[in-house]
This record gives structure tokens, C-alpha cells and sequence, in this order.
């Protein structure tokens, strides 16, 4: 809900650009807060949802449409989200965001703006109301000029077209110090700089507003679709939120995706009784190579009951490919893992990974790891933390709370590496005959399921004590995302994802989650909209300061 509306706010500062450094910036602000709109409406829309691969046109960078919680809040599934998001802390939370996004453009471009230019907060907040409230299409193509197109149509009557028209014409006069100049159906202006082209028309009974270099293709053919078919584009039935991203495209373009090599993305939403269910695809420019070998389960060593449960497998390929796994590389190079966490403690949350030789294993990982983090250092926050090793185990000792450690462990399925944060609970007898039946299918890549609710307080734990082991600020209890996570938190149950191989170059994801996110991602979600830099946010942590060895 809250970062849909930053698309108007960051579409308008890339226009305002005047180098390219601060284009790309302003371009990610824009996109970020775009793609966020898609969590934003999880609380809204039933229906049925179709997850076909489709061929975008060739010069697209990224496209959203959000059908407005208006439209798709009467739908017959909705009840349960919209009571779950229209809680006195979602509002609180939502407001605080809103007021945010709508300071954020003049804080992050100040620096461009004349010495009397003001944030103009008060113009651009109820615009952001609109992009909440009604249907909307974001599209970004690529061009030969130099600088994208960017087209944003929005479905507004006519007294909410004639606040935008006003209310955005002022605030580009004002940061600009350059006039708007009247055309038919609204207004355009003509800078120096590239994008030298920004225009808002209005067309039927939506109102487009573009920007680009020279001229705005992308704008007349929004402007003649609606003349002949009465909208922007055509949606799938009953989808409340659709989206198509080539982030490699937009890595050209906005600074934070540059740091990952991510594929095309695809992705459709709804809403299906009281849950959310997304489907999607991500498209890779070249076949995967993904050696997806038979599971190897440590059944002995996974206990229950248990909250949540990951596996994956066949990423050997990527992660040899990481230069932040170097250091800690061990050889041959693992490819499967499974993840789960158990309910009676909050830090024990487990992970396994196959190897041929588990001692050859924690001989490597603790010399590298002796290598580059030193066997004894003194932490800012925590104090002196001591590395053991040896050829059973590596453990740290002088943690709060915690003791971490990977043990090497003999199963019949073959050897592991165990890693943890908390002593493993006793053995709990035979797995359920569902788990494998789960992880049958030849072409499963990933699967997660987790007990939302149990796992939620879980991860808020790991995460706060991760933050400070990071040197980063914690999320404030008192907050109104902590607020906001502390109601809706016993309200969440079964969440499972799968992600499978259905082309040579494609992987396909499933999702039905009451609250549309699992534990790990509400609580990202909550530390962003409280980041002292939102809606930026911090895309890597901080370096620890470098430690000085106690031992030689």
C-alpha cells in the first residue's frame, strides 16, 4: 500500500536530474518504490491468477499495473486482508510512509534545487493517496537517445485529474524555475537536460504523465490505446497486480540492481479465500545450469516439530560465481541445503549441507575462515569473540544469548555439515511421510513452508541481533512497523513456495501465504519503511571494523 504512490514522486525527480549519476538515483527512487507498490496491495483482491510466460516488447525496462484498492477491495475474497491491513497500526504505518515518500524527492535532490526551493510535501501528499486508491500502469522502455521513457497512467475523475494537473505543473515550476507550457489536455515542459521532455495529458478517464528525451513514443501510444480501447493496456481478469522486469536492464539504469546479476522477472497476483497467491517466472538469457541430483536428507538430524522448513538445490553453479563466498569456499562446492527452525527456543534455526567428507569439509571452512576473520577479535558491540576450531567442530564463543557452530555429522544419506545457532533438540523419531512426498518432483528447484505466525517472532529475534552484530540500527519495538508486525503476526498461518525448472531457461515460483510475504520478508519490510534513509534503504551492510588478532 504505502510504496505504490512514490511512483508519481520518483518519476517527477528523474526529470529533474542534471547529471547522469543523479538520473540513475533518481530513476532507482522511482523504480523501487514502483515494484514495492506489489506489497503494498496484498491486502485487497480475490480471484483466479494465471502465470503464462508472455513476450514483452523488446525495448522494455519495466512494467506494473496495480488495479487500485478501490476496484479490488470489493472483490469476495478480500474480508480477511482488508481486515488485516485496515488495523489502527496498518494506518498509523501507512501514514507515516505516505508523509515520508512525499518529503523524500526535494531531501534527495535539494542539493540540484535553487537555495529558496521548498519540499512542497503538502502538493504531493494527496497525489500519493490517488496512487493508492486507483488503478494505475507504470512502463519503462529503453531508447536509443540516451535516456529511458517512462509513461504513468492512473485512473482519476475529473476533480482528482485537475489536482494533478495543478499540484504537479507547481512543483515543477518551482524545483525547475522553468514554466510549464499549456497544450491540449494538460500541460508539457522543455528542459536543457536530458530527459528534456515532461508532459501530462489527460485522455478518457485517465491521466498520463511522461517524460523522455526529444519525444515520447511510449506516451502517444498510451494516449491512442485509451482513445480506441478505453485503457492504458490490457490486464489478465481479475489480477490485481501484474509486473514484468528486466533487471538487467534496469541495472543500466538504477544503482542498487547493478550489484545483482538477476534474469527477466515476471509475476502475477490475487487473492484466494484467506490466503495471497503469486505466481511468476524469472527468464534467463542463456539455458541454467542446474545439476539437480537426488535429494540427500539428514533425517536424522532434522528434529520436530518444526516451524519452517527449506530446501534447495542446484546452485552450485551460482555460487561458485559469488565473490563474497570465496573466502569461506570449501571444495568440492555444496549444492543442496536445508534450512529449518524448531519452536521451543527462538535461536534454533538449523542448516545442513551435504559434502562427500564432513571432516575434509570443516578442515576447509575453518581455515578459511581462521584466515580471514582471525581466531580472536573484539567486536565494537559485543566484545572479544573467539573462533574454535578443529576437525569435528567450529564454534564462537563469547556471544550474547547464542553459541554458533558447524559440526560435521555422519548420517545414513551421508555426510553434513550442521550449522546453528543453539544446541539441537533430542531426537524426535521418523520425519512425515508428506515432507518427501513434497520434495518428489524431479524439477523442484526450492521449496518453504513455514507456520508463519511461530516463525514471525523467530525472525525479529535473529534479525535484531543480527543488526547489531552488523553495527546497524535495530527496529524500534515502539516503531509503527514493529507495531504493525505485533498485530498482525498472530493472524498469519501456512505459507508454502516452490520454485521449479520448467524450461531450459526458465524457472517458475508459487506462493499462497495468508499475508502474501513469509516471516523473513515482512520483517525486511518493516526494517526499510523504518530506515533513516527510506525509501532508499541500505542495499549492504556495513564492513565490521577491522579486527585486530589476539593470537598468533
Amino acid at each position: 500500500m504505502e510504496q505504490s504512490e512514490c511512483v508519481c514522486v520518483c518519476k517527477l525527480t528523474s526529470h529533474l536530474a542534471q547529471k547522469s549519476a543523479l538520473m540513475k538515483k533518481s530513476f532507482w527512487f522511482l523504480f523501487c518504490a514502483g515494484l514495492a507498490a506489489a506489497i503494498a496491495g496484498c491486502s485487497h483482491f480475490g480471484g483466479e491468477w494465471n502465470a503464462t510466460r508472455t513476450a514483452p516488447p523488446l525495448d522494455l525496462i519495466a512494467q506494473i499495473h496495480f488495479a487500485g484498492a478501490e476496484k479490488i477491495s470489493t472483490g469476495t475474497n478480500s474480508v480477511a486482508f482488508t481486515n488485516l491491513f485496515c488495523s489502527s497500526e496498518a494506518q498509523a504505518l501507512r501514514e507515516q510512509t505516505l508523509n515520508k515518500l512525499a518529503r523524500a524527492p526535494y531531501q534527495f535532490l535539494r542539493s540540484r534545487m535553487s537555495p529558496d526551493a521548498h519540499d512542497e510535501a503538502a502538493q504531493l501528499r494527496p497525489l500519493l493517496d490517488d496512487l493508492l486508491h486507483a488503478e494505475w500502469f507504470l512502463q519503462i522502455r529503453d531508447a536509443t537517445n540516451g535516456s529511458p521513457e517512462f509513461a504513468l497512467a492512473v485512473c482519476l475523475d475529473k476533480n482528482r485529474t485537475q489536482l494533478w494537473r495543478t499540484n504537479l505543473a507547481n512543483i515543477l515550476e518551482f524545483w525547475t524555475k522553468l514554466s510549464v507550457e499549456k497544450i491540449h489536455g494538460g500541460w508539457q515542459m522543455k528542459k536543457h537536460l536530458p530527459p528534456d521532455l515532461i508532459r501530462f495529458v489527460r485522455v478518457g478517464d485517465w491521466i498520463v504523465l511522461g517524460c523522455g528525451q526529444e519525444e515520447l513514443p511510449l506516451n502517444d501510444e498510451i494516449f491512442r490505446r485509451v482513445l480506441a480501447e478505453k485503457r492504458p493496456a490490457p490486464v489478465a481478469e481479475n489480477c490485481w497486480l501484474s509486473a514484468d522486469l528486466d533487471w538487467r536492464r534496469l541495472a543500466r539504469w538504477f544503482t542498487p540492481p547493478d550489484k545483482f546479476d538477476l534474469p527477466e522477472m515476471q509475476l502475477q497476483v490475487v487473492g484466494s479465500g484467506n490466503n495471497l497467491q503469486m505466481a511468476g517466472k524469472f527468464i534467463f538469457p542463456q539455458p541454467l545450469d542446474l545439476p539437480l541430483e537426488k535429494w540427500r536428507i539428514p533425517t536424522n538430524t532434522i528434529r520436530e516439530p518444526f516451524i519452517s522448513f527449506t530446501a534447495v538445490r542446484g546452485f552450485a553453479p551460482w555460487l561458485e560465481k559469488q565473490r563474497w563466498a570465496r573466502p569461506f569456499k570449501i571444495e568440492p562446492t555444496p549444492d543442496q541445503v536445508f534450512v529449518w527452525a524448531l519452536d521451543q527456543i527462538p535461536f534454533q534455526t538449523f542448516a545442513a549441507v551435504p559434502v562427500p567428507d564432513a571432516t575434509n569439509a570443516i578442515r576447509q571452512l575453518g581455515g578459511n575462515l581462521s584466515a580471514t576473520l582471525g581466531k580472536d577479535f573484539q567486536h565494537p558491540a559485543l566484545g572479544l569473540l573467539t573462533l574454535v576450531t578443529n576437525d569435528n567442530e567450529i564454534a564462537w564463543r563469547g556471544f550474547p544469548f547464542i553459541s554458533p557452530f558447524v559440526q560435521n555429522v555422519r548420517e545414513p544419506a551421508g555426510d553434513f555439515l550442521l550449522a546453528g545457532l543453539f544446541p539441537n533438540s533430542p531426537d524426535s523419531g521418523p520425519l512425515p511421510p508428506e515432507l518427501f512426498a513434497t520434495l518428489a518432483p524431479a524439477n523442484l528447484v526450492f521449496y518453504h513452508w513455514e507456520i508463519t505466525a511461530e516463525r514471525l517472532p523467530e525472525v525479529r529475534n535473529l534479525s535484531q541481533f543480527a543488526l547489531m552484530f552488523a553495527l546497524c540500527d535495530q527496529l524500534d519495538g515502539k516503531s509503527a512497523a514493529a507495531k504493525w508486525l505485533d498485530r498482525i503476526g498472530p493472524t498469519l498461518g501456512n505459507a508454502v513456495t516452490t520454485v521449479t525448472q520448467t524450461a531450459p531457461d526458465e524457472l517458475t515460483f508459487t506462493r499462497k501465504a495468508p499475508g502474501g510475504l513469509i516471516a523473513i520478508e515482512f520483517v525486511a519490510l518493516a526494517n526499510w519503511l523504518e530506515a533513516t534513509n527510506f525509501p532508499l534503504g541500505r542495499f549492504q551492510l556495513p564492513a565490521l571494523p577491522k579486527t585486530n588478532s589476539l593470537q598468533p
